[in-house]
């Protein structure tokens, strides 16, 4: 399936993922794919078009119209939307609230899967809640990263800071989490490291992950 140059990080929003992932396809020198941004762009787009969120076969045929790349002008390579960077409006708490419903949907993560597998197959640090266990069960190493609820809330908020939505946001990460855990909850990889990053520094983090990386990959400075 091409993922012997695959480095998977799985967990949940405000977990670490995309701080750790960015840093560490900067470190190997791999393409970075945050493949949350994938359902983002879903769900914004039916938001915008009004769609049923509950008919996953119209959102599937919304999911297959949006073309995902990579930029190749920037460093390391970063998942493009309809040949653009990632829109801020992802980020919205509105966006927040719904991606969950939009990607529970079985025609929908199909569809996502094979695109996040055509991005990965030469190699790339991808991020999400599945990659490890369903889009490259055979990544050379899969990291799944956990932190407390209020950390979480509290590192999703200061993402977003000068948006002036915090309240907005916090509530809708609680949501989110909710509605993950009754319609589509994490089944991590069972050859995933697991890392609880509660207290941790990013670079702590990073550090221990690279090690790792560094010895499943041959990589060295």
């Amino acid at each position: 399936m091409g993922g012997e140059r695959v480095i998977a990080i799985d967990g949940p929003a405000g977990s670490g993922k995309s701080t750790l992932a960015g840093a560490l396809a900067t470190e190997l020198g791999l393409p970075y794919v945050n493949t949350g941004l994938m359902y983002r762009a879903l769900t914004l787009r039916a938001l915008r078009e009004s769609a049923n969120l509950d008919d996953g076969h119209a959102l599937g045929s919304l999911a297959r119209a949006i073309v995902f790349d990579l930029d190749p002008n920037s460093s390391p390579a970063t998942l493009r939307i309809g040949r653009q960077p990632p829109s801020p409006d992802l980020a919205s708490p509105e966006v927040e609230r719904e991606v969950s419903r939009v990607s529970r949907h079985p025609e929908v993560r199909e569809i996502m899967r094979l695109e996040q597998r055509r991005l990965g197959e030469d190699g790339a640090v991808m991020e999400g809640r599945d990659i490890g266990a369903v889009v490259f069960p055979d990544a050379v190493l899969k990291v799944f990263l956990e932190a407390a609820p209020r950390e979480r809330a509290t590192r999703r908020v200061l993402e977003r800071e000068g948006t002036g939505a915090a309240p907005e946001i916090a509530e809708a990460l609680a949501e989110r989490d909710a509605e993950d855990a009754r319609v589509n909850p994490f089944v991590p990889a069972d050859d995933a490291v697991a890392i609880d990053t509660t207290g941790k520094h990013p670079g702590a983090v990073l550090e221990e992950v690279l090690a790792l990386a560094r010895e499943r990959l041959g990589w060295r400075p």
